[in-house]
């Protein structure tokens, strides 16, 4: 699910692999150029014959994408029966970037120019999905009788597809269920790993409703430079993090891939459906693939995309197609679900809603990415409450100024604090928060008191969480990823 619940570890890079697509960082103008006007006849072919709309705009977007990538390379834009200036074939060829300084955000990459991180406003235009307002954590309070999570009050979770509907319905005593998941790469998880199971876990308890959590080892197999068993240790050792942040075994069913798709028939089903539904121009044109993408990886999103289905778990749900899901996850997982929903009404089944997050920083700040081969671009849960400290006061970017007498005068900028940014995730009451950004734009707050702030929030969090994982046993493991009814009355 690359992270479907990771508040976005957009961390860690692709390899170099049998798989590897041909993106724009691998191709020359001139390739990049050929392979524009390959595509541009494609798209006047398909409407000369009128195809499928859907076969249409796919190809339309593939089209826009790969002009993108033609002026991020030449500097120039794509005209056609102009090839690329020699000046422009010399050029080093970069990542392929989002045009007019947009940032870039997909299920495998998130870049960006501004310090502060993510436009997530710029982005809802983009994608197309709603704004989640006061109005809407208002209704979010009334109809779950509970002080929203402060993840929705601050606008951690920023964006939404079909929540009003699932609330509409919930009021008629309709209930619902609940899908995320985790991609594993690596045994070691950090914080940032940890927001989506902490909301979607308020979700669960709010609501009373089960959960289904996918653990994607197959993809990671697909897309990185990983062993198959490595693939599925992973998945079983990130499981027990997992569990270890509270989720009630009778109504929560964790599943790998690998496991799942052999032992239940229901759910390869649905993947077959899906894929029927999705042709290849649409899965280039959503995710970019490339003609020296494995297939595997083409027909992947139609197993993150099974679980939005409740007779994928027949065991749960005792064959109901009817019952809604709601999906929080990091945005960058939202092309998989706008295909997912394209092709829900087609084949019978209620689309999905989703709730999207906002990306976790890095410590270094909010343009670089967290990786897990780099120890020190993120808070692990594995780490100590010394190592905590050390790494928060030596790596954690600053909203300061460069001396004290400066500071106190100017103040300081916690927009683009990696400290304070961490403490809008970790740190549950509000006015003492506030009281932080006030103290530390006024310059009444030092650098050096917000990061002891966050030291003294993230040690006690940590240690708590190692200590639940550390109850963990392989057979509490295998409760939870063992196929079972959960307690669902509906």
């Amino acid at each position: 699910m690359s992270g479907l619940a990771a508040v976005s570890n957009k961390s860690e890079q692709l390899k170099m692999t049998d798989c590897q697509g041909d993106g724009a960082g691998d191709m020359t103008p001139m390739d990049l150029y050929e392979k524009l006007t390959s595509q541009g006849e494609t798209v006047r072919t398909l409407k000369t014959e009128k195809a499928a709309k859907a076969d249409i705009d796919a190809a339309v977007q593939l089209l826009l994408k790969l002009k993108v990538d033609y002026k991020q390379v030449t500097g120039q834009d794509y005209k056609t029966g102009c090839p690329p200036s020699e000046s422009a074939i010399s050029q080093d060829n970069g990542p392929a970037a989002a045009a007019d300084g947009d940032d870039m955000v997909d299920p495998w990459n998130v870049s960006t120019s501004s310090a502060k991180g993510v436009d997530y406003d710029k982005l809802i235009v983009r994608f197309g999905s709603s704004k989640i307002d006061q109005e809407l954590v208002d209704r979010i309070e009334s109809v779950s009788g509970q002080k929203a999570h402060r993840f929705l009050r601050r606008g951690i979770f920023f964006s939404h597809r079909d929540m009003h509907q699932v609330l509409d319905a919930y009021e008629k005593n309709k209930s619902f269920y609940l899908y995320t998941g985790r991609g594993p790469s690596s045994e070691a998880m950090h914080v940032g790993h940890l927001i989506p199971f902490i909301f979607t876990k308020w979700l669960q308890d709010t609501f009373d409703i089960p959960l289904v959590i996918q653990l994607t080892d197959d993809e990671k197999y697909l897309w990185k430079d990983l062993s198959l068993e490595d693939c599925h240790r992973y998945a079983v050792e990130n499981a027990k993090d997992i569990i270890a942040c509270g989720f009630n075994v009778n109504k929560t069913f964790i599943f790998s891939d690998l496991d799942y798709m052999g032992a239940s028939p229901d759910f390869y089903r649905n993947v077959v459906k899906i894929q029927k539904h999705v042709t290849f121009n649409q899965v280039k044109g959503i995710f970019g693939f490339g003609d020296s993408d494995c297939i595997g990886k083409i027909a992947f999103p139609a197993i993150q995309a099974a679980p939005s289905f409740s007779n994928s778990f027949p065991q749960i749900f005792k064959g109901r197609k009817d019952v809604q899901c709601l999906i929080p996850c990091a945005i960058d997982q939202d092309p998989y679900f706008r295909m997912t929903r394209d092709v829900a009404p087609r084949i019978g089944y209620p689309k999905p809603a989703l709730l999207h997050s906002t990306f976790f920083p890095a410590l270094q700040g909010a343009q670089t990415k967290m990786s897990a081969s780099d120890a020190n671009s993120s808070i692990f849960l594995t780490d100590t409450p010394k190592q905590i400290k050390n790494k928060v006061n030596k790596h954690a970017f600053s909203g300061g100024k460069d001396t004290v007498e400066e500071h106190r005068k100017y103040g300081g900028n916690p927009d683009v604090d990696v400290s304070f940014m961490y403490l809008t995730f970790f740190l549950e009451d509000d006015e003492q928060l506030e009281k932080i950004r006030q103290d530390y734009a006024s310059g009444a707050l030092l650098t050096g008191e917000l990061k002891k702030s966050l030291i003294e929030t993230l040690q006690p969090i940590i240690t708590a969480h190692q200590e639940r994982r550390k109850q963990v046993t392989e057979e509490t493991v295998k409760q939870f990823m063992t196929p079972r009814p959960l307690d669902f009355n509906f």
